[in-house]
């Protein structure tokens, strides 16, 4: 049996946001009563597809969750300091770890129970934390961010105008949204001036 190929590692020491000389700290906007959502970029991070095969889901739920060391099930997603996953589709899962050999990782815990693509430098996950996340959200995606439809760890693929996106609740109002490496700075940008009706802090 041929060897699985294991794409090159984020050298996080070489690796440049996609935001270079888009990413302005500071506060913005209406800022009468303070920033109220904060927005990052989450830089570098090794981000990567698995797509399990037909009858081995819970395998492959079972192999993502060793080696991120989550809490993951084959239908529920889950959010900690280190790593996050969420499935978007049946038997498919986002993961995301601060680890660049996340790849290599994902690819030996699942063996053939699935295939891993290395999404990490075709990504970029920006997050929005704060009271009126949702309110900035709701006027990018037709999405229902309350709690109750959008709970926490809950991650759902999704489109911003025709473009593919996909968002996680990371806390209980901070979202990660992972787009297209050349979609950030459009993405960026459009996410600052959603924000700018509420004031917005850039860390």
């Amino acid at each position: 049996m041929a060897e699985p190929f294991i794409s090159t590692p984020v050298i996080t020491d070489a690796a440049e946001s996609p935001l270079v000389g888009h990413y302005e700290q500071g506060t913005f906007g209406n800022l009468d009563r303070g920033a109220q959502v904060t927005l990052t970029e989450r830089f570098p991070l090794a981000i990567c597809d698995v797509f399990a095969w037909t009858g081995s889901e819970t395998k492959s739920a079972n192999a993502i969750k060793r080696a991120t060391k989550l809490a993951l099930t084959k239908t529920r997603d889950a959010v900690s300091e280190d790593a996050q996953a969420f499935r978007h589709a049946p038997g498919r899962w986002t993961v995301i770890a601060i680890d660049p050999a996340l790849p290599e990782t994902l690819t030996t815990a699942v063996g053939d129970n699935a295939t891993v693509v290395d999404l990490s430098h075709g990504r970029t996950v920006l997050r929005i934390d704060g009271g009126q996340s949702r309110r900035v959200l709701s006027k990018l995606f037709p999405i229902d961010f309350k709690s109750d439809c959008f709970p926490l760890e809950k991650g759902i693929a999704t489109k911003h105008h025709e473009i593919f996106a996909q968002i996680q609740r990371v806390g209980d109002d901070a979202f990660d949204i992972i787009v297209f490496r050349s979609y950030a700075r459009a993405f960026w940008h459009a996410l600052r001036r959603s924000s700018e009706e509420v004031g917005y802090a850039v860390e």
